[in-house]
């Protein structure tokens, strides 16, 4: 137990801040769930609408100390480039043209 009153009051301080990053981590994680489960689903409005939350909420626990900057800055993108991928389906590359010089050649001749 501790015998000064400073060391007390951290006691006290620290469990409180304890139960609120607590909240704020299972609301991080609550949003990237709804995120996840929309894109599984295939809904882009629903998955597009769950990472604008997602964000704020991640943004936040990093502002708040909750998560690492980077951490937060991953997991955004990450979740952004899954949302991306609903709306965006896997085109054929293009067929490269034929060099211009190449062909001024041909025509000379």
């Amino acid at each position: 137990m501790a015998h000064h009153k400073s060391a007390k009051t951290r006691i006290k301080r620290n469990e409180k801040r304890r139960v609120i990053n607590k909240d704020r981590n299972s609301k991080i994680k609550t949003a990237i769930k709804k995120v996840l489960a929309a894109v599984e689903a295939k809904d882009k409005a629903q998955a597009s609408e769950a990472l604008k939350v997602a964000q704020v909420e991640i943004s936040r626990g990093a502002t708040k100390g909750v998560m690492h900057k980077k951490t937060a800055s991953r997991k955004i993108s990450r979740l952004s480039k899954r949302v991306k991928s609903l709306g965006v389906a896997k085109k054929a590359p293009a067929k490269k043209a034929p060099a211009k010089k190449a062909a001024a050649k041909k025509e000379e001749k």
